[in-house]
């Protein structure tokens, strides 16, 4: 028996889609057949995503979003749910990060980190459920009640590192989050998951790993080795399709081994 996933219909907003992993969620939901909303600040490359999008016969909007900045967020889902329609899934995928020994974070360096990757991707999800919850409750129309919220946390979340404590602070506070969220809003037909991607190779970092450092923590990964984003197409498609209803709450660690 084969499980095709069918988007079709469905609008996906993608925070922090103007490139790494972003970037790529909004690809395969486009091609799954979702309707994809980006949303970031650097609308400049949000646009070029959109036009590569749209020449795959894909349909793309973009949307300026300051996960920081509570009135863009409310701004950005308004325009988002206006222009395109009930948003179906959440891709909460902004994040931030700083390299640093704890005893030299500076306050900038915490609310740098903690306001986009927690205090942003909470106020973001809760916009969009605040919606859905409307409508699962008939106050608001919408073809799909209930909804994917899916949290972009990371394996820092699971497993401590040197000298990106905060960082590491940060998406825990994400994983409790998503089963907080889950825990609340799961019956009314809200999923809410997160997964926890291990060493990525994006356009951000893709240089460090050419480097002597880079090359020696390869060396300690089990298998030698870096993902790429699209090694997280099939964990992104299921928590987004309807066929994982039975799945919320769960924190999926994409890392091939290194938390194990």
């Amino acid at each position: 028996m084969s499980y095709p996933i069918d988007l079709s219909g469905r609008v996906a907003l993608i925070t922090g889609a103007s490139g790494g992993l972003g970037e790529q969620f909004a690809k395969t939901l486009a091609r799954a057949g979702a309707a994809v909303v980006l949303a970031s600040r650097r609308t400049d490359r949000l646009m070029a995503l959109r036009a590569h999008i749209e020449a795959e016969g894909g349909d793309a909007h973009v949307v300026a979003l300051d996960v920081t900045d509570i009135a863009s967020i409310k701004a950005a889902i308004a325009h988002a749910e206006t222009e395109v329609g009930p948003i179906d899934i959440l891709v909460n995928n902004s994040g931030v990060s700083t390299t640093q020994r704890l005893q030299d974070v500076s306050e900038d360096d915490y609310d740098f980190v903690l306001n986009t990757n927690t205090k942003g991707a909470f106020f973001t999800a809760q916009e969009v459920a605040k919606r859905m919850l409307a409508r699962a409750k008939g106050q608001a129309p919408g073809t799909w009640v209930g909804g994917r919220i899916i949290n972009i946390a990371s394996m820092a979340g699971l497993r401590v590192l040197p000298q990106i404590g905060i960082y590491c602070m940060s998406k825990a506070a994400v994983v409790h989050m998503t089963k907080a969220m889950a825990t609340e809003w799961g019956r009314f037909g809200i999923n809410v998951n997160a997964i926890c991607p291990g060493y990525i190779d994006t356009e951000i970092n893709h240089h460090h790993w050419q480097t002597e450092q880079g090359q020696k923590l390869i060396q300690m990964l089990p298998r030698k080795r870096v993902g790429h984003p699209a090694d997280l197409d099939v964990v992104l498609l299921m928590l987004a399709s309807n066929e994982s209803h039975f799945v919320n709450g769960a924190v999926i660690a994409a890392d091939d081994g290194f938390g194990a």
